[in-house]
């Protein structure tokens, strides 16, 4: 009987969805507006520790060499921000839309951010 129910118990378990452990303080786009061939364009992405543990970003991906990504290595302790810094070199004319995926310790999913604008 144990072998019955035990199965059952398990498939109407609701899942146990972990709290947020942190915010974007800023936002998850940005637009560049209109830039200038060959020089590269920074911007920041900030974000704040909610949690009770310290936070750390394990790893940040765009999609293509045309961006490049430095973040907080040292772990962010609960109550504090860090930062991903997003360097766009503006080396072909056109508009572009880039995606940027950001891995934090605790999720398995990555987040992603966004650039756009114009090379002019």
């Amino acid at each position: 009987m144990l072998n019955i129910v035990l199965p059952f118990f398990f498939l109407f378990q609701t899942p146990l969805v972990a709290a947020p452990t942190h915010v974007w303080v800023s936002p998850t786009t940005h637009d560049f507006g209109d830039l200038k061939l060959n020089v590269p364009s920074t911007h920041e992405f900030y974000f704040k520790n909610t949690g009770d543990a310290p936070l750390l970003i394990d790893n940040v991906r765009s999609i293509c060499g045309c961006t490049a990504t430095e973040w907080s290595e040292t772990p962010i302790l609960p109550g504090k921000e860090g930062f991903i810094k997003v360097v766009f070199d503006a080396r072909k004319a056109g508009y572009f839309y880039k995606k940027i995926t950001v891995f934090f310790n605790h999720q398995r999913k990555g987040e992603k951010l966004y650039l756009e604008g114009f090379v002019e």
